[in-house]
C-alpha cells in the first residue's frame, strides 16, 4: 500500500512510519523539517512540505492509497488552525485524486469524560484545566477538524488517544468505538492501531478510542516525564517538549 504520513517527524509519526515500512508499505513521510528525519529505507520518501500549503499537500496525496495524519502542535493562547486547515487541505486533495482511506489522530480531550480510575485530582482539577483553559484553542481546532472529516465523503476513521507516553513495544491495547475509559495511551500502541485500521473495515466512518491497559505510568510520573519533559538531545522533533503536553493530543512536534 502507498501511504502518506503527515506529521511524520513527531514521536508518533516516526513510529507510524517505521511500522508501515516494516509491514511492507511504501511511505511518504511528510514533514517541514525533512533534513532531521531519522529513518531511511528504499520504500521511504521523505517529503518537505507544510500541511497548511494546499499545493504541497495536493502533490503528496496524488498516487497514494491511504493518508494518515499524526499532526500535533503545542497549546497556545491564540487561535490554532493547524488541525482544521490541515485536514481541509488533505480532504480536498484526497477528493481530487480519488484517494479514499483517511485516518487522523485527534484526542480524548475533545470530549472529556471522568475516568473510573482518575480520582478527584485528575477528573475534577487536571482534566478540566487542560481541556477548558490550557488547551482550549487547541481542542476547539481539533473539534473543527473532526467535524470536517466526518462530513467528508471518504473512508475515514478518527482515532482518539489519551495521555501519550513511551513504551518500548506494542501491547494488547484496547480499541473501542467512542470513549475509551483509560487515561493513557502508549505511542507505540497508537501507531500499531493506526496501521491495523488500514486493513480493518469495521471502523470506517467512526470515531474510536485507543488506550493502553498495562504498564501505565502514575499520574505524577506521567506529568514529570511527558507533560513537563525538557528539551534533550533527541533532536528537533522534541524541541517543543519544553511546553506542556495535553492529555491525548498528537505529539506537539508532529509537523
Amino acid at each position: 500500500m502507498r501511504i502518506a504520513v503527515f506529521g511524520a517527524n513527531g514521536p508518533t509519526g516516526r513510529l507510524v512510519t517505521g511500522r508501515a515500512l516494516a509491514a511492507g508499505h511504501r511511505v511518504a513521510a511528510v514533514t517541514r523539517q525533512p533534513d532531521s528525519f531519522p529513518l531511511h529505507h528504499d520504500r521511504l520518501e521523505v517529503v518537505g512540505a507544510d500541511v497548511l500549503d494546499p499545493v504541497a499537500v495536493d502533490a503528496v496525496v496524488t498516487g497514494r492509497d491511504a493518508v494518515l495524519s499524526t499532526l500535533g502542535v503545542p497549546a497556545a493562547k491564540g487561535p490554532i488552525n493547524t488541525y482544521s486547515q490541515g485536514a481541509a487541505n488533505i480532504v480536498a486533495a484526497m477528493k481530487r485524486h480519488r484517494v479514499r482511506r483517511l485516518t487522523v489522530v485527534s484526542s480524548s480531550g475533545v470530549d472529556p469524560h471522568p475516568y473510573s480510575d482518575g480520582g478527584f485530582l485528575f477528573n475534577r482539577v487536571l482534566l478540566p484545566y487542560v481541556t477548558k483553559v490550557l488547551g482550549k484553542t487547541l481542542y476547539d481546532d481539533m473539534r473543527r477538524m473532526e467535524t470536517l472529516v466526518r462530513s467528508a465523503d471518504l473512508d475515514w476513521t478518527i482515532v482518539r488517544p489519551s495521555g501519550l507516553y513511551h513504551l518500548p513495544s506494542a501491547t494488547d491495547y484496547t480499541l473501542v468505538q467512542g470513549h475509551a475509559d483509560g487515561r493513557f495511551t502508549a505511542r507505540v500502541d497508537l501507531a500499531a492501531c493506526m496501521l491495523a485500521l488500514l486493513d480493518d473495515d469495521r471502523h470506517l466512518r467512526t470515531t474510536v478510542g485507543v488506550v493502553t491497559t498495562v504498564d501505565n505510568p502514575t499520574l505524577l510520573r506521567w506529568i514529570r516525564r511527558e507533560a513537563l519533559a525538557k528539551h534533550d538531545a533527541a533532536g528537533p522533533s522534541r524541541s517543543v517538549e519544553t511546553r506542556v503536553r495535553r492529555p491525548g493530543v498528537g505529539d506537539a512536534s508532529g509537523s
